[in-house]
């Protein structure tokens, strides 16, 4: 496939995913990740620094997943433990994709976001994946989940909405 071929398709895949995500918000899906800003980190451009998201569900701990099972979804690669989590995330990856597209939930809370978290300090509720800053922090949000839940949802158009400007400046 030459580079136009697959420069065309991923746009094609990217619209797709932007009006599935849509939908999905409009539905009742997962507002909190309704456009496609991936955090990828300073460095790697891969989503979660590497960990399989499907495992925080599974397992309930971060597991590091790995390049031979990977999956690239909203143009970001996403790595994973093996191919069964790869295929369960291929199959439904709003069910299990991290909130606010990866980006600390508790930074989502005052209206900003960090590129730093640390994958480790997770919350899942109401069964939605939330990564934090630091473990400290993770225990606080799980604490006051509906109030912090509600705030980051409420902040999170606007904070993803200027994540899309940066990327175009």
């Amino acid at each position: 496939m030459d580079v136009l071929t697959r420069s065309s398709a991923r746009g094609i895949g990217r619209s797709v995913a932007r009006t599935v995500l849509a939908v999905a918000a409009v539905v009742g899906g997962s507002p909190a990740f309704a456009d496609d800003s991936v955090n990828t980190g300073y460095f790697g451009g891969v989503a979660i620094m590497g960990y399989d998201t499907v495992a925080y569900f599974t397992a309930g701990k971060a597991t590091k997943g790995s390049e031979k099972f990977s999956y690239e979804w909203l143009g970001t690669p996403w790595h994973f433990a093996n191919a069964e989590h790869r295929d369960m995330f291929i199959s439904e990856p709003l069910k299990y994709a991290p909130q606010y597209g990866g980006y600390c939930a508790g930074e989502v809370i005052n209206g900003s976001v960090t590129v730093n978290i640390d994958p480790e300090a997770f919350k899942i509720i109401d069964g939605k994946l939330y990564l934090i800053y630091d473990k400290k922090h993770a225990e606080g949000f799980a604490a006051h989940a509906e109030d912090a839940v509600a705030r980051a949802n409420g902040n999170w158009p606007k904070v993803a909405a200027d994540l899309e400007m940066d990327q175009y400046h």
